[in-house]
């Protein structure tokens, strides 16, 4: 038996870095496939169950729910339990959205370039650079005056706030100079309610920043700065030119998804489930992650754990009747006609037959003494 192509260069690797002698390099060789063949899994194993109650009893006693960055209470991170349920869910959002954003080291060189930037990533709406935001009532208009302080803090000009308002408001009329803002509708007879919802409406208008990130957090590490964000936009964060774009890391799997493909959906996926255990000090069987992501990615879409989910699509129609939900299943496959192999454990043990697995896999076959005589 030969080794598989990685091991082999990694045997190669340390045998060069180590500088070990030939015999030596084929005793560890020989190892090295001594332990491969034992880690390889035997025909008929239960992979599933055993993956299945590797998770479950280090599960049980994950604990910690929320993680605070120290002095920064918006900074929090969902790990633990919650956060195990959220990845094999498969939620559309995770419920605390993070990104880790790596500096180039000509933009990091002091500190103040490192919290321009940071400035420059963090969302930024009209809410956060007018000084108020008032309706005229006579006039029935909204007016607004800009905070010329906040603006030059965050080195924004006042022309390209007034040009977001024109984009973002086109049915409205919107004049004004560098100090002062005013929207009118166009419609005369605009219900004061109405004109209340446009001001709500004006507040949220996006005028800097990556939109959704609502707070940054530089941190120095030995490798550099890396800017920590309380909410994630992958796609707009790989336009930013500050950015190591290879090092960009987000905990929202689905976005990772839509820009990267389901192939790396699935690398995510490993990642943020080994990161939870990890952090918890269990140590699972990388298998055990890869067997339940694959099962989780194989479609090409991300489906959850669930009865909506994974368990929802078993190609068995018994097996999908157990879990929850029988009456329909049974009725949906009678009305198309389906048709059931039994090729798997839970439609095997209802109807009392031995299971596929293990010593259930192979068939017994016996020569008879009338075949000796054919042959």
């Amino acid at each position: 038996m030969t080794l598989p192509k990685h091991l082999h260069d990694k045997v190669e690797k340390y045998s060069k870095k180590y500088k070990i002698t030939d015999k030596e390099k084929a005793e560890t060789a020989r190892r090295v496939e001594e332990k491969y063949e034992k880690a390889k899994i035997s025909p008929g194993e239960a992979i599933g169950i055993i993956t299945a109650e590797s998770f479950g009893e280090p599960s049980t006693q994950l604990t910690l729910d929320v993680f605070h960055f120290a002095g920064v209470s918006e900074m929090q991170v969902t790990v633990g339990l919650p956060r195990l349920i959220e990845i094999f869910d498969a939620r559309k959002r995770p419920s605390t959205p993070r990104m880790e954003l790596k500096l180039k080291a000509k933009y990091s060189k002091t500190t103040d370039m490192v919290r321009e930037i940071a400035m420059k990533i963090k969302e930024t709406k009209l809410g956060d650079v007018a000084q108020e935001i008032t309706i005229n009532v006579a006039k029935a208009n909204i007016e607004i005056v800009l905070d010329k302080k906040k603006l030059r803090e965050l080195d924004i000009k006042p022309k390209a706030v007034f040009d977001k308002i024109v984009t973002e408001m086109k049915s409205l009329e919107v004049k004004g100079g560098d100090e002062s803002i005013i929207i009118k509708p166009k419609e005369k007879d605009l219900l004061l309610s109405e004109i209340y919802k446009l001001k709500e409406k004006a507040k949220q208008i996006h005028v800097r920043g990556l939109e959704g990130v609502t707070h940054v957090l530089p941190v120095k590490d030995e490798n550099g700065y890396t800017i920590l964000c309380a909410g994630s936009n992958l796609e707009q964060a790989l336009e930013l030119e500050e950015v190591e774009k290879e090092t960009i890391m987000t905990n929202d799997i689905f976005e990772v998804s839509k820009i990267f493909g389901i192939e790396g959906a699935r690398e995510a996926i490993i990642r943020e489930a080994t990161k939870v255990l990890k952090d918890q000090g269990i140590s699972i069987d990388v298998r055990h992650i890869m067997l339940l992501v694959d099962v989780m990615t194989m479609t090409g879409n991300i489906k959850g754990i669930t009865r909506t989910g994974i368990t929802g699509e078993k190609e068995s129609v018994i097996a999908r009747a157990t879990f929850e939900t029988p009456i329909k299943h049974l009725i949906n496959a009678s009305l198309i006609g389906e048709r059931d192999d039994l090729n798997s454990v839970v439609e095997n043990v209802i109807l009392n037959q031995p299971v596929p697995l293990g010593t259930g896999l192979p068939g017994l076959i016996a020569k008879t003494a009338d075949m000796e005589k054919d042959e």
